[in-house]
């Protein structure tokens, strides 16, 4: 099995929750991913070897390029993706496609012309068409304001698709021996994709234009303890609220750390921050603050009053497991989504915009800490499946035989 992807640490981790339950299943698994430490760590810990592909999400992300350099850094990925992803598959029986849609054409280009079966997957359904929401917005190509109808603002999103990313995917399809494509979104979805979220936290209503295979949430089983400075913390007081925007540098909002540490003392509580991509640190040496790295999150929320995080499908899945109460700041992309999920399912607060301010945080935390907000996350967490992962891996088995 070949799984490829391109993206954030929300574009990975799934991936090594399905390599887990493939190799359990007894299928060899290469991940072909961007080249980071922290994901090559992260798959050496499962026996999973990363082939790494394109530059740096990190740095990527960090540097933020105007969006006017889309195209161009398509083109760049998607001809890495043909030169490794080509390389990685030889020998593979399947191939499992997923992460931003440039890289995901590419990998399944790759699959086309070896002639082998392929799987695209998404991790939330925002990029599915569907007649009961409008799509997203790709920076630099906002929805026109004077079109209202979903369908409409749908066949808008395929032509921004193929204006993107076309003249990058064809050309390098045709190095390869391809035909172009007129219709990339529709390539890439296919008449099957996969949704691999939680049907709790994430319900797809059915819709006559594809066939959707929802397999929940694929979650990676973490043994890793949690590190002795950080027990140590726990230990010594109640459970305190749990700050990190992951793979968001939050570029808009410099000095979050400041204010999610004041928030959070207001409401008579410590503060654990996580430094991320955002480098969040201690405002000053009180010992009711604590940062850290890298950590398991299945082990840390069950030991927090509650998580303030930027609304990734995979934070906002872990949070509702362990059956926390959540704070979503959402930053861009679908985390305005999965805040308005969690606000809806009264499991947390959904803060109004990307940059929080002292009172407007310090409100959502008085509605994630509330005592009615702590049953319901609890009754939620009893809801959320485990199983995802294995349910896509069989499905996998089955595409291979």
């Amino acid at each position: 099995m070949l799984l490829s992807t391109y993206g954030s640490r929300g574009d990975v981790e799934p991936l090594v929750g399905l390599a887990v339950r493939l190799r359990e299943l007894g299928a060899q698994v290469r991940v072909c991913a961007p080249p980071d430490e922290e994901f090559a760590q992260r798959l050496a810990g499962v026996g999973a070897p990363l082939v790494p592909v394109g530059p740096s999400a990190r740095a990527l992300t960090k540097a933020a390029p105007p969006p006017s350099s889309l195209p161009q850094r398509a083109a760049q990925l998607v001809a890495a993706q043909l030169d490794v992803v080509t390389a990685a598959a030889e020998g593979c029986d399947v191939l499992v496609a997923t992460g931003l849609i440039s890289a995901a054409a590419g990998a399944l280009s790759v699959a086309e012309k070896l002639g082998i079966r392929s799987v695209s997957v998404t991790f939330q359904q925002l990029t599915l068409p569907s007649p009961r929401r409008p799509p997203l917005a790709y920076p630099g190509r906002p929805l026109p304001p004077e079109v209202t109808g979903n369908r409409a603002l749908w066949d808008l999103d395929a032509q921004s698709v193929n204006a993107l990313f076309g003249e990058a995917l064809n050309t390098n399809r045709a190095s390869i021996g391809l035909p172009p494509l007129d219709d990339v979104r529709g390539y890439v979805i296919g008449d099957r994709p996969w949704l691999a979220t939680d049907p709790a936290l994430d319900p797809w209503q059915r819709t006559p234009d594809f066939d959707v295979v929802q397999t929940g949430a694929w979650l990676a089983p973490d043994e890793r303890p949690l590190p002795a400075e950080l027990v140590t913390f726990l230990d010594a007081g109640a459970p305190p609220v749990y700050v990190g925007f992951g793979s968001m540098p939050m570029h808009t909002a410099s000095d979050v750390a400041q204010v999610a540490i004041e928030a959070v003392r207001a409401q008579g509580r410590r503060a654990l921050v996580r430094r991320g991509w955002a480098d969040l640190a201690p405002i000053d040496g009180q010992d009711d603050c604590f940062a850290v790295g890298e950590v398991n999150h299945q082990a840390l929320f069950r030991r927090v009053a509650a998580v303030v995080h930027h609304g990734g499908a995979g934070t906002t899945t872990a949070a509702a497991r362990a059956g926390v109460p959540q704070v979503v700041v959402p930053q861009s992309a679908d985390q305005p989504y999965w805040a308005g999920r969690v606000a809806a399912l009264g499991i947390g607060a959904a803060h109004h915009g990307p940059v929080p301010a002292f009172g407007s945080l310090s409100a959502a935390l008085g509605t994630a800490l509330a005592p009615r907000t702590a049953a319901r996350a609890t009754a939620v967490a009893g809801t959320i499946r485990a199983d995802g992962a294995t349910v896509a891996a069989r499905l996998l088995l089955d595409e291979a035989a």
